[in-house]
């Protein structure tokens, strides 16, 4: 976690994260105000703030777009990704003509985001 985040997080962030036990050493030593969701105790908000189904939707997404590949090469990872993004980023249109803007756009579409840079955020 050190090595990914660890730059990032100062004492006035806040980290909510699953049981895993490592998260609640990890905010100990490094003095964050920490709050961990047990989804087995059916609580998933912590006083009605703190949560972490953005980080849980995310996931679902890209599994969902994965597994109709039957898998992927980590190689080509950040592009499978970056589909995704873009695919989120215009989910709301769903016309002739922006199907069309997809498929062509697909083909021209910049890719900024990679695996690590996602992980990293």
């Amino acid at each position: 976690m050190i090595r990914i985040i660890g730059s990032k997080l100062t004492s006035d962030n806040v980290l909510v994260t699953d049981a895993w036990r490592a998260y609640k050493t990890y905010a100990k030593e490094k003095g964050l105000e920490h709050y961990q969701i047990k989804s087995d105790d059916g609580k998933y908000v912590i006083k009605g703030l703190y949560h972490i189904q953005n980080v849980n939707s995310f996931h679902s997404r890209i599994k969902k777009l994965l597994d109709r590949f039957k898998g992927v090469a980590t190689k080509y990872l950040d592009n499978y990704l970056a589909w995704l993004l873009f695919i989120d980023s215009r989910s709301y249109e769903s016309t002739k003509q922006y199907i069309k803007e997809l498929l062509l756009t697909s083909f021209v579409f910049e890719m900024t985001e990679t695996y690590d840079s996602l992980r990293q955020s």
